[in-house]
């Protein structure tokens, strides 16, 4: 009996062990994780697309790129709306330069935004640059004189909803978009058998919505196996100006029909007088 009793404990002792051990290297991989990397460059999509404006922005740990899409036309007398966008953790904004012209059309005047230490961005990424970096890009899109400085509207994608909340939580603006987007990396660190408070990342979305005094819409897929529905649903509660539209669909498909979530958003943006009825 105590040889038993002695060989449950050694057992007990190596599986502490194990796991002080994976939860050490969670630790040191975990911006590996939250942060891989676009999946390549591709082509270089603002060469091809028209009206596209590249504007490198100015942070403490060098220069991070951005993508201007200005709306055709002159702008009018109180300004162009526009739209910041963040991108999900495995994409880069070349991905998006081609989506986002419909909005363009709308005449909303878009600013995509890199992560630092993507694509040919400078730094490495963390919450930290992350958010320099989307501040840095408001306070440039602020300060054009063909943009309305009180419509400016944040979009995020996955972990772009992240990057779009901790600008939310600094700088103001009309109306807040999330996509597929968590309510915290906390809550997800139960896929990897990791305690929570071994984030450094931690891009706490619910804790800024629960704040935001502003319209929030929320978008998510109801088969989303990345991020959960629950997340989606829970975000939309904590909205105290919250709007949802859940599609059928898992997380890299969301939206499955890209005309239909422009024309999804271009009615929410109407339906708070961010976005006049006359745009295209």
């Amino acid at each position: 009996m105590d040889f038993s009793f002695q060989g449950l404990g050694r057992a007990l002792i190596w599986a502490l062990a194990l796991y002080g051990l994976w939860c050490g290297f969670l630790f040191l991989a975990q911006r590996h994780i939250l942060f891989p990397g676009g999946a390549g460059e591709g082509p270089r999509e603002a060469e091809r697309t028209e009206g596209l404006e590249i504007v490198w922005l100015e942070a403490s740990f060098g220069r991070v790129e951005s993508w201007l899409i200005r709306p055709s036309g002159p702008p009018p007398s109180r300004g162009f709306p526009a739209l910041i966008f963040a991108h999900g953790n495995g994409e880069l904004i070349d991905l998006w330069a081609r989506p986002f012209l419909s909005f363009a059309r709308m005449g909303i005047e878009v600013l995509l935004v890199e992560f630092p230490g993507y694509g040919r961005s400078q730094g490495k990424p963390s919450l930290e640059t992350v958010r320099e970096a989307f501040v840095a890009a408001y306070d440039h899109l602020a300060s054009r004189k063909e943009v309305d400085g009180s419509r400016i509207v944040l979009m995020g994608r996955s972990l772009g909803g992240g990057a779009a909340c901790e600008l939310a939580a600094r700088r103001p603006s009309a109306a807040l978009v999330l996509l597929s987007t968590f309510t915290s990396v906390r809550a997800l660190t139960y896929k990897y058998l990791a305690p929570p408070f071994l984030v450094r990342d931690p891009f706490d979305n619910l804790a800024v919505v629960k704040e935001y005094s502003g319209p929030v819409l929320v978008v998510h897929g109801r088969r989303d196996g990345v991020i959960p529905y629950r997340h989606g649903t829970a975000l939309h509660k904590a909205a105290a100006n919250g709007e949802m539209i859940p599609y059928d669909a898992g997380h890299n498909d969301c939206p499955p029909d890209w005309r239909v979530f422009t024309k999804d958003v271009k009615d929410f943006l109407m339906r708070k007088r961010l976005l006049s009825s006359d745009s295209g």
